[in-house]
């Protein structure tokens, strides 16, 4: 009994300590709560004096919200800044250290693209009255701002204001040379977000020296020059330093629109811009009105350059292309041989201002972008816009657009590589996939159909049940990738009906694929390089890698089989061709934003897209409307004068169907003939010959009259 008694006894001292702990510790805590309790009332006491109330405690929390507000937009512009800091990744200084001289496809010099740095003018050197003449109508506080003026934006927001127009710009000269140096021309609201932030980061980076100097070498001033020293030989043949007032006041009038202010294309607007621009500088306090008035009485006249147009938009990405296969360790002065063909190029440019101006407005479309390659990948054509002086942005290379039914072929391609065959049948009824279930254009089915005619009545249920049930999405874009397509894929189920954004470029590029029977990796615009002392640096057909098959022959026959009949019976009959077979695709996106054709022949694949820079609906344009009349137009002409190859695995004569059919998209009738208003075309050496022959006849002494009973023996 002594034991238990002693465990006890030996258990109490233990329980009693843990009870003075617990004690202790609630004691501490009701002291720590105690004096945070006077802690606050003190705080709270002391704050009071402070405390404000009627129209002072209105202002108090105006600027309350205000810094509120402020600190949440801090966030969110800091999460803007992040991409446009991404453009200044690598060694961006040296982007135009190339100088090119391009050449077509026959060999003519077409233009130039880079800095010859030796033509690269330091600004010391420039005079005086030209900098002024830029500095005055461009950024005339170039020196006091921080690369974003405020003054000078409420400027011109109060001039438009009063105007009732846009007669002023805000941005300044370093936001100018941050979109020429990093960004492009398209009007959103991200790419002026990056401006700003891009304006602020050159301001840290770069002298105003610096920034004034890459802003006089970069920019575009029409013509196909880039640079006021080759703007300043290309008007008026003269070196910077011998420009006259008159001269600089009408290059500087250049920055704003150079296609519009051109002197070689309107001289009248050209000098008014001028003129424009000495009233600047006497409103900018740079020049006194005397000093202007002999410029004002003899205007600069511009050199007379033939009217010769330049095809910018195929040489800007000619550049680029350039630039990524030129060897390392070569000379940067090089000669470009490329693949255009100016007169195809010119019948592109041609067909989409044709057809913008004759039915723009009933569609309410302005702008569209073209590429015309031949069927083996060279790159014939490139039409980037309606206007490079208005804007440099290249639609054709640039602008992912979504592609809409135009994708679909990409679906039965990985179709028919998997078993299936043109006559193969599938459901066409409602379907759903997730909590998506897409629909028929006409709201319809049409029960169990080919796969033919689902391709050719651009049925959206069909393509949906394929990714569903036979392919998967993963396939498809693998397949996409193989064909050489750059555009990235967004990867949602919604791509097999064309979500996702592709470039007109790479539109021809997948199709080509079809046309040169299942063979990728052919796309190509530089054929040749070489350095100026004549070396060659680059040749295509020795240093490009062979082309790989990426569609089986049976794959490719079976395509071409049954996109041929979208031209002759489906939803593209505006764009059949009167003297070949040839195979395409029509695309229309939702609310009709964007409207596609893509055809080919066994000669050429063309890519056309139509819409509007600002994503505007167009009036329920459709692919097989416009863009398969540009399509016709220019491959009508294309096809002249030039040996007619058939597609692989299509024989048998071309069958055109007139009337209308339960398609997909809207097909339209009663189209314009599209080719009769262009002239046959000359092959290249009828052309050289007619031309040697020309010239002779003009070498030639004048044959005199022949006496009575004579002969003209010479003739």
């Amino acid at each position: 009994m002594k034991k238990p008694r002693a465990k006890r006894q030996a258990k109490a001292p233990r329980a009693t300590r843990f009870l003075a702990v617990d004690a202790w510790l609630d004691s501490a805590f009701y002291e720590a709560g105690f004096k945070a309790g006077e802690a606050w009332e003190s705080i709270t006491i002391f704050f009071r004096r402070f405390r404000v109330y009627g129209a002072k405690r209105a202002l108090v929390e105006l600027l309350s919200e205000g810094f509120t507000i402020g600190a949440a937009g801090s966030v969110v512009m800091l999460a803007l800044a992040m991409p446009a800091f991404e453009e200044t990744a690598g060694d961006w200084r040296a982007q135009d250290d190339y100088a090119v001289t391009f050449l077509d496809r026959y060999g003519n010099e077409i233009g130039q693209r880079g800095i010859i740095q030796r033509d690269s003018i330091p600004v010391d050197a420039i005079p005086d009255h030209v900098i002024k003449a830029i500095l005055a109508t461009e950024d005339r506080r170039f020196f006091e701002h921080f690369g974003i003026d405020f003054f000078g934006l409420a400027r011109a927001l109060t001039e438009n204001v009063r105007a009732n127009s846009v007669v002023q710009g805000g941005s300044t000269l370093t936001q100018q040379l941050a979109k020429n140096l990093f960004l492009s021309n398209e009007r959103t609201f991200e790419r002026k977000v990056k401006e700003a932030y891009l304006a602020l980061w050159l301001e840290m980076n770069l002298s105003k020296k610096e920034i004034l100097q890459y802003y006089l070498d970069r920019s575009y001033l029409g013509g196909g020059t880039f640079g006021i020293a080759a703007a300043a030989d290309f008007y008026f043949d003269k070196q910077v330093e011998d420009l006259s007032l008159a001269e600089a006041a009408m290059i500087a009038g250049l920055f704003k629109a150079p296609a519009r202010y051109a002197p070689h294309i309107n001289l009248p607007a050209a000098r008014a811009r001028a003129n424009e621009v000495l009233t600047n500088l006497v409103q900018a306090g740079f020049m006194s009105e005397g000093q202007i008035l002999s410029a004002r009485l003899r205007p600069a006249t511009a050199v007379d350059r033939g009217g010769a147009d330049s095809p910018d938009y195929f040489l800007d990405w000619a550049f680029e292309e350039v630039k990524k296969i030129v060897p390392r360790g070569v000379t940067h002065s090089l000669v470009a041989r490329t693949t255009i063909d100016p007169n195809l190029q010119r019948a592109a440019e041609e067909s989409l201002e044709f057809h913008l101006r004759q039915y723009g407005k009933d569609y309410d479309v302005s702008e569209g972008a073209i590429v015309l390659m031949e069927a083996e990948g060279a790159v014939r054509a490139i039409v980037g816009g309606r206007d490079y002086g208005a804007s440099q942005f290249n639609r054709a290379t640039r602008a992912e657009r979504q592609t809409g039914s135009s994708f679909k072929p990409y679906v039965y391609a990985v179709a028919m590589e998997n078993g299936f065959e043109p006559n193969s049948l599938i459901s066409d009824g409602p379907i759903s996939w997730g909590n998506w279930s897409p629909r028929n254009y006409g709201r319809s089915y049409a029960g169990r159909v080919t796969l033919t005619t689902a391709l050719i009545k651009s049925y959206n249920t069909v393509p949906v049940r394929l990714a569903r049930d036979h392919t998967g999405i993963d396939p498809i874009i693998d397949l996409v990738k193989s064909f050489g397509i750059e555009s990235p894929l967004n990867g949602h189920k919604t791509m097999v009906l064309g979500t996702s954004g592709m470039t007109a470029l790479d539109q021809a590029t997948g199709f080509s694929v079809f046309a040169n029977g299942g063979f990728a990796g052919t796309r190509y615009g530089i054929s040749q390089l070489l350095s100026h002392s004549g070396d060659l640096v680059y040749d295509k057909a020795r240093d490009a890698p062979p082309p790989r098959r990426v569609l089986s022959e049976k794959a490719t026959a079976s395509m071409n089989q049954m996109l041929i009949h979208v031209p002759e019976s489906g939803t593209g009959r505006r764009a059949a061709l009167p003297m070949t077979r040839s195979a395409g695709k029509t695309g229309t996106t939702q609310s009709y934003r964007d409207a596609w054709y893509v055809g080919y022949t066994g000669n050429y694949v063309a890519a056309v897209w139509l819409g509007n820079d600002d994503f505007h609906p167009t009036r329920r344009m459709t692919g097989g409307s416009l863009p398969a009349m540009v399509w016709q137009r220019f491959m009508t002409y294309a096809h002249q004068n030039v040996e007619l190859k058939p597609l692989p695995g299509i024989e048998g004569p071309m069958r055109i169907e007139t009337e209308s059919s339960d398609s997909g998209e809207v097909a339209e009738n009663g189209q314009p003939s599209a080719g009769d208003a262009l002239p046959l075309a000359l092959s290249a050496g009828t052309a050289s010959f007619l031309r040697e022959l020309s010239s002779a006849f003009e070498k030639a002494p004048p044959l005199k009259s022949p006496r009575k009973n004579e002969t003209l023996s010479a003739l």
